[in-house]
């Protein structure tokens, strides 16, 4: 007997019912699968055992753990980090290249007038992720125990003193030319081939004062050799707990540090961004790393994307006029 229309329908749509009911149960064609699928690249602008590499290394390490897949840390130095920036600007945003940087980001489109990428427009903020503090230091030959003393000593004797610094357009040299568009101060830059090199010659009694990433000073001050006046910091070093902050010592616009920021290539999806970002906070506070970057001399940090980008923002208006008033120039 031949089933009727109407059965022979229903059954049709059973059966078309059933199949779709499997194939909902099986992976869509095409589907995406979630970020990250596969290794991602970590530029590190500056050369291999450097500060910011030292911070990248670390931070890649756990950062793999958390996501899943390796991150290969890709060294490529040159033109005070612009080279790895550029690099990180031109590859495609899909997720996969990151870039560490320190304030380069902000400070080469005040210092060169010609970059072949723009900064704030090609790169897109993740998150900061650490800072190192610096210290000021004098040789002990000089006549100051504390900042305000060494002011008032470079206003009595305009063109006196003298500072060192590990090149032009670097955080030492940028910090004592703060202090001298704050203060209305005459000092004389010597410029060195690397701040380790200017502490060096510090020591020696060649230079006056420096600004310095407080880790690599450390034990020079405990041995007598310089002399720190303070800290460019909030808070006091728990490794130099003697020494003041700059705030401590009447001079509270005079902080500045070397920090450590992850950025993407501009149009990297928002999603990665914010997976990135929320997995590089845990990164960075883990009880471990906050004792490995201790042992490095850093101090972990974190934010959102926006805080990132609007720290930038303000480090590069906050030294736009000091570079302009020097008339620094790294090209």
């Amino acid at each position: 007997m031949k089933a009727s229309p109407i059965r022979a329908r229903r059954t049709r749509a059973a059966a078309l019912c059933a199949a779709l009911v499997a194939l909902g149960a099986l992976p869509a064609a095409g589907q995406a699968q979630p970020y990250p699928t596969r290794p991602i690249r970590m530029i590190s602008p500056f050369p291999p055992g450097g500060p910011t590499d030292i911070v990248g290394r670390l931070v890649s390490q756990r950062l793999a753990e958390l996501v899943g897949q390796p991150i290969l840390v890709d060294s490529r130095p040159g033109a005070s980090g612009n080279v790895g920036l550029e690099l990180a600007a031109r590859s495609p945003a899909d997720g996969y290249t990151i870039v560490l940087s320190s304030p380069v980001i902000a400070l080469s489109p005040l210092l060169y007038t010609k970059l072949n990428y723009d900064p704030q427009k090609d790169l897109t903020p993740i998150a900061l992720v650490g800072a190192v503090r610096n210290v000021l230091v004098v040789h002990p030959s000089v006549p100051a125990r504390t900042l305000k003393d060494l002011v008032q000593l470079a206003r009595k004797s305009p063109g006196r003193l003298n500072y060192g610094s590990g090149g032009i357009g670097t955080t030492t040299h940028l910090a004592p030319e703060l202090l001298k568009s704050l203060e209305k101060l005459d000092i004389v830059h010597v410029p060195y081939k690397g701040s380790g090199i200017a502490l060096g010659a510090l020591a020696g009694g060649e230079i006056d004062m420096l600004v310095v990433a407080a880790p690599a000073a450390v034990q020079q001050i405990i041995s007598g050799r310089v002399r720190a006046l303070a800290v460019l910091m909030p808070q006091r070093l728990p490794d130099l707990p003697e020494v003041p902050t700059s705030k401590e010592s009447g001079f509270p616009n005079f902080e500045i540090s070397v920090w450590y920021g992850m950025l993407a290539p501009t149009g990297t999806p928002r999603e990665i961004v914010n997976r990135l970002n929320a997995e590089l906070a845990k990164a960075v506070t883990a009880p471990d790393m906050k004792t490995r970057f201790a042992a490095a001399g850093v101090e972990p940090l974190t934010s959102s994307p926006e805080e990132f980008g609007a720290f930038i923002r303000s480090e590069a208006a906050r030294f736009a006029k000091v570079i302009r008033d020097a008339g620094i120039k790294a090209d």
